[in-house]
């Protein structure tokens, strides 16, 4: 999918990698990118520097999801590729608290289901459009130290693998991205945690990647290489790849 003259929402747009994301679509000659997030003054100077249009989105409620491509549809025009982007990090394991597992699990994981509600049969109707999940590395080889952020994680990954499957032939382009640590609001304070183990990246080196996965159609956008190696690790021998992450559970650990 080429991105020019495209119309394109990115939510969590005020930093990190949605900023990035808003940037280089606007680079790309997007007709209009749409800058949504919960912070609106955020989202508001992005869009001031990019020339973008501002948009105030809680994804962690479907009535502003819903609203938010309403919005779009009647004031700008179709969307052609909706980005899923905003998430949140929640530290603990077993301990923590109900609510906050419930928190997590509508940003990580619901926002892309109810995105993809209301925004799939718009698309199917008017012969197809593209979707970008931002999920993490974690949703493919889990997160030392955060439970509830990689249970989600991975449950993103399995949802866009589902939404690939399903309505891939009725013209619904699919990219999952998973990074390790990107330098963001999120890692702030965390970038000597094991997820920068390989480095951490730039917004606009995330967002390079996602272009390119975009072009290609291509499913799993990994901006660290690194995480291809691990997958295949994970793959030949499980029990293996479980050893290895308990020494690195150890690093989390003695590094707390």
């Amino acid at each position: 999918m080429e991105l020019k003259d495209k119309i394109i929402v990115v939510t969590g747009a005020a930093s990190g990698i949605g900023k990035g994301l808003a940037k280089r679509f606007v680079s790309e000659g997007a007709r209009s990118v749409i800058c949504a997030d919960i912070d609106f003054s955020g989202a508001q100077r992005v869009a001031d520097e990019i020339g973008a249009v501002p948009m105030r989105c809680d994804v962690g409620r479907e009535a502003d999801i819903e609203k938010l491509i309403t919005n779009v549809e009647e004031q700008i025009g179709p969307i052609d590729l909706f980005c899923s982007n905003a998430g949140i990090l929640t530290l603990g394991g077993l301990e923590v608290p109900d609510e906050q597992w419930q928190r997590i699990w509508e940003i990580n994981v619901m926002s892309h289901v109810w995105a993809a509600r209301h925004i799939v049969p718009r698309m199917i109707a008017r012969g197809g459009g593209y979707l970008l999940n931002t999920a993490s590395a974690a949703g493919l080889l889990n997160q030392p130290g955060a439970a509830p952020y990689g249970v989600t994680k991975h449950a993103a990954v399995g949802l866009a693998e589902w939404l690939a499957l399903t309505y891939g032939d009725k013209g619904i382009g699919v990219s999952v991205l998973c990074p390790q640590a990107v330098r963001s609001e999120m890692t702030r304070g965390h970038e000597d945690s094991v997820a920068s183990i390989d480095g951490m990246l730039e917004p606009e080196q995330v967002a390079e990647a996602c272009v390119e996965a975009i072009r290609a159609k291509r499913f799993l956008v990994t901006p660290h290489p690194e995480v291809l190696d691990y997958i295949k690790l994970k793959a030949a021998d499980y029990d293996r790849w479980i050893g290895g992450m308990q020494k690195l559970n150890q690093r989390f650990i003695e590094n707390s």
